[in-house]
């Protein structure tokens, strides 16, 4: 005879125990345990997968190489390439920002090129589902479905057998078998397990789109992330139009690979020149403001860096950054305090990275320090100036990775001035358009623009 027990499950990391407590002691999260009950029958009954018999890896046939394309270029470079067979992709991101907007635009360019498509909602009715499509002009051939229950999901999945299925989304699917409801970690986890293995059984291409929470991470168990191929995440200011997808998780591609979009009263255009969008107002020359280059994934992104020093009102002087690290300017600070006799003690700093993107490699460094040593000094720094190198705490400059991109990325551009690092000098020989100006050390790059 079946026994009901009842277990208080953390909604954020999936803890467990038998009472109820105020705090999670798994992950020190407050009032996230949610009681669930299960059946307890004294028996265990293994699933089909379980009971296979291990192959020889000698006789697994191997899988094909060819790439599904999505034929949009910015989602296919994110994904490595293309999909790749069988493999399941979760989307996270806020709300509004553009997941299901993007996936359907998916849906329509795949089924342009004679690909099958599943669309499972179980936050709109087929009615606003149209609604959308209409506005987004999507009139190709596909099925949709309105259904969150996983059984008849899964039934769907197996009698169309579609290339590419998008579960709208992941936290409002249930299975009738567990009493817990839609969005609790037992049934999140399930339904993606059961999602994944029936995707990998199919060859089908599933994307999971995923809840956020507060704190930016995709809502239910952590192990969610870990049981999908690839994890994306749209990134983007409240008030923008740009929208960044970044890969955080791939196993067929390149990580931290970033796409660029923008939202339009047709959906999301893809911006194939970031860089001239993000370097759009540099003509005009104003001091604190410097170019700088970075790698985001594969791709070498050019951005504008601006930095602005006022005389202090108060007796602590304010430090405020937005796209950069905070720890990271203040250690650049300290060294242009230390390393360039520039005092900065009493003044107010602060930084920002043009077009809400965030910066976070050593790389940038020395056009941070120039661009504040710049707006202390009130001179300008050339518009066709890229700066390029890590800050050590003695002052002295660094070379950097992926240094040959970054350069053609600016020549590309139009630039004609480079502030590089000597340990880049042999990388720099290949760029014959640019004007190298090697510096090994702080005190020598700011003196050679400032």
């Amino acid at each position: 005879m079946a026994k009901t027990s009842s277990v208080y499950v953390c909604q954020q990391c999936g803890w467990k125990t038998n009472r109820w407590m105020g705090k999670c002691a798994g992950c020190d999260e407050w009032d996230s345990l949610v009681e669930e009950k299960y059946e307890s029958t004294g028996t265990h009954t293994l699933a089909k997968f379980d009971i296979e018999n291990p192959t020889c890896i000698l006789d697994i046939k191997p899988v094909n190489k060819l790439r599904i394309k999505t034929n949009i270029e910015e989602f296919d470079r994110i994904l490595g390439g293309g999909l790749v067979a069988g493999s399941a992709v979760l989307i996270g991101g806020t709300p509004g920002i553009g997941k299901s907007t993007i996936l359907l635009q998916v849906c329509q360019k795949f089924s342009e090129h004679g690909g099958l498509s599943l669309y499972v909602t179980g936050e709109e009715s087929t009615a606003q589902i149209k609604l959308r499509a209409d506005r987004l002009c999507v009139l190709s051939k596909k099925f949709f479905g309105c259904r969150n229950n996983l059984n008849v999901i899964l039934e769907h999945i197996g009698k169309l057998n579609p290339k590419l299925v998008i579960i709208d989304s992941i936290q409002t699917m249930f299975k009738p078998d567990l009493e817990s409801s839609p969005g609790t970690v037992s049934q999140v986890r399930q339904c993606a397990n059961e999602l994944i293995y029936m995707s990998k059984r199919t060859e089908s291409s599933i994307f999971l789109i995923g809840h956020v929470t507060k704190q930016g991470i995709i809502a239910g168990p952590k192990v969610l992330e870990h049981l999908v191929d690839t994890v994306l995440y749209f990134e983007g200011e409240k008030f923008m139009s740009f929208r960044i997808l970044r890969a955080v998780k791939n196993r067929f591609g390149p990580t931290n690979e970033i796409g660029i979009f923008e939202m339009c009263k047709n959906g999301l255009r893809e911006v194939k020149n970031p860089s001239e969008i993000f370097l759009s107002g540099t003509q005009r020359l104003t001091s604190g403001s410097a170019i700088i280059s970075c790698i985001e994934g594969t791709r070498a992104l050019l951005v504008e860096v601006q930095a602005l020093v006022t005389r202090s009102n108060f007796g602590i002087p304010e430090r405020k950054v937005s796209g950069v690290d905070y720890n990271r300017v203040a250690m650049i600070i300290a060294v242009l305090e230390k390393r360039t006799g520039l005092l900065l003690g009493g003044h107010d700093v602060f930084v920002n990275v043009v077009g809400g993107v965030k910066v976070d490699e050593p790389a940038a460094d020395l056009g941070i320090a120039i661009a504040i040593a710049s707006s202390f000094k009130d001179k300008a720094i050339p518009s066709d100036m890229i700066v390029i190198g890590e800050l050590g705490l003695g002052g002295e400059v660094r070379g950097v990775s992926q240094f040959d991109g970054r350069l053609k990325e600016a020549e590309r551009l139009g630039f004609k001035n480079a502030i590089i690092p000597k340990d880049n000098t042999r990388d720099a020989s290949r760029v014959k358009s640019l004007k190298m100006n090697e510096v090994s050390s702080l005190v020598e790059a700011i003196d050679k623009i400032c």
